[in-house]
Order: structure tokens, then sequence, then C-alpha cells
């Protein structure tokens, strides 16, 4: 069976259902005014661990064989998937690795290893980040679970979307930030198999706009050190992730810092919830791009909330 088919999304949807939450959908009438839109978020930012990443990691960890199990697992992630791995491995009963960039945010360091999985340093590039990986993997067989280009992570991500458009099934659109693009590839593909009349767009930060570059260009572009507040936008488009996206998103929105920044704030301010940078790009993005959204119903993933509280932006 085809591992990213309407049957496999629905099955991982299945698979992590007891180990997830069903998170909250919320309105902000002020933030609608400000877009000229109705908005749906959907709170991710109350998953366990703080993030959607819950969902992709605990189907990877949940769908691998005894044998895979007994060898650990491990990733590199600025923060998010590394505690969601380790998470998940912790409640299968198996040792986590994770390498981490040397400026990952101190909560999210102190997230991975409160749920007890070793961490390796490395430097802040996504060169870097790999091959450190690679050698820790082919000396311990350990597996290797994706933060984003791996199918049973993309599979887990599905159901976020899956349970958007069943709490609110009458939206236009939905936008989510892109890094990787595990969860804008979940989110389309979902969207297309249950709801296809629905756009699914996405924002990136300007300073890692390899997705939006890609989509122009026709051909899978990269970033290596981006520098950008959105830590967990980073990462560039997969081989995996890339075909998804180009066959189906309508666009992606590329936003500056300072509108990063602004939307962060926006939400904090008017819907009294605690979300990062990486997650209000998703919103930056609707308020920066009218054309696509104004006086439509739009479902706006809010993606996580672990925010280093002492290093706010403003």
């Amino acid at each position: 069976m085809n591992t990213l088919s309407p049957d496999a999304l629905h099955a991982a949807r299945q698979r992590i259902a007891e180990a997830v939450h069903h998170t909250p959908v919320m309105h902000s009438r002020a933030l609608d005014a400000a877009a000229d839109a109705r908005l749906f978020f959907k709170c991710e930012n109350f998953q366990q661990t703080g993030a959607f990443k819950a969902r992709g990691a605990t189907n990877a960890v949940f769908s691998l064989s005894a044998e895979q199990a007994s060898r650990g697992v491990a990733t590199h992630s600025s923060g998010n998937h590394g505690q969601a791995l380790a998470r998940a491995a912790a409640a299968r009963g198996i040792r986590a690795t994770v390498v981490m960039p040397e400026t990952a945010p101190r909560p999210k360091i102190e997230a991975v290893r409160g749920y007890g999985a070793d961490i390796i340093f490395c430097a802040p590039t996504n060169a870097a980040r790999q091959t450190t990986l690679d050698a820790f993997v082919a000396d311990t067989r350990a597996e290797f679970i994706a933060p984003y280009d791996d199918v049973r992570v993309i599979a887990g991500q599905a159901s976020c979307a899956a349970e958007l458009i069943d709490d609110v099934p009458d939206l236009d659109a939905v936008i989510a930030p892109v890094g990787g693009g595990g969860l804008i590839s979940g989110t389309a593909l979902t969207i297309s198999a249950l709801a296809p009349h629905i756009a699914v767009h996405g924002g990136e930060p300007s300073a890692a706009d390899d997705a939006a570059r890609s989509l122009e260009s026709g051909q899978r572009c990269g970033n290596d050190a981006p520098q950008t507040i959105a830590d967990g936008l980073k990462a560039s488009l997969g081989a995996i992730t890339w075909p998804i996206v180009r066959d189906h998103v309508t666009a992606i929105t590329r936003v500056s810092e300072d509108e990063i920044v602004t939307a962060m704030r926006l939400i904090w301010q008017r819907m009294k919830i605690i979300v990062e940078p990486s997650c209000a790009v998703a919103l930056a993005a609707v308020l920066a791009a009218p054309e696509h959204f104004a006086n439509r119903r739009v479902g706006v993933i809010l993606t996580g909330g672990n925010v280093d509280l002492d290093r706010l932006p403003w």
C-alpha cells in the first residue's frame, strides 16, 4: 500500500489518536478585522511537547518493527522534532539521540533532555547537522527519523489538517508555515483527499525562502545557514516533500523578520496564547497577502509555542 495514500493517512491518525491531543480551533475578532477574513486558528501550541511535531514523531516511532526499535532512534532538530521524538521513544521504551545546533533555544535543549534523549551538538548549519547525524547512525545503526522528509512523519503530521477540516468543514483555504515541508505536505495530502476544494498555502521567512524559490523555478532549491528568528523553519524542502509541495500547494508567501515579530506579538496580545516565531509566520503571511485571503474562511495552523521567554523579540 502507498505509505502516503488516503488509507495510510487514516491509519496513521488512528495509530496516534491516544498519544496526541485533538487540539482546539480558536478565533479572534481583532485578527479577523486585521486580515479582512474569517480566521480559524488550529492551536498546535497546545499539542503534546508544545508543537505539531508530536504527531509525526509518534507515528514514526510506533510504526517501527521490534528489530528497528531495538537499535534506538536518532534525528537532527533545532528543538521541536527532537522533543517529540524523545517523548515518543520514551513512550515505547527505546533510546533516542538528537543532533542539535549549538544555537538551539535553551528551553528546547532542556526539553529534549527532560524527555530522556541524548544530545550531540553541532555547528548551526544544515550541512553540519546532517554529517553529524550520519556519523552517529553509521556507528550505532540507530533508526533515523527525519524531521520532515520521512513518509511516516508526513503521515502523522497529516492528522492535524484532518482534525481541522472535521471541526471547520467549510474552509476556503488553509495555511501553514514551511520549513522542511513535513507539515504542509501532510496538510496538502489530507486536503487533496478529503476536501480538494480548499486551497493550500504556505508562509515562509524571506531569509529562508527555498520553498518559494523552488515553486517559482520548478526545481528544488536549498538553504544552508539562513539567519531568521523563525528557528524551526531553517530547513530546506526534502526529496519527498518537494514534489508534494510542487503539486499541491497554491502559493507560498514570503514574510520579513519584522512581519514575523509583529504577527507573533498580535497573537500574544489578542488571543492571549503563547506562540513561537516559526508559528507566527502563518498569520504574518495572511496579513502580507490579502489577495489570497481577504473575504475568505481560512484555517491557520499555529504550529507551536516553545519560545524562550528570556529572549523575546520585543
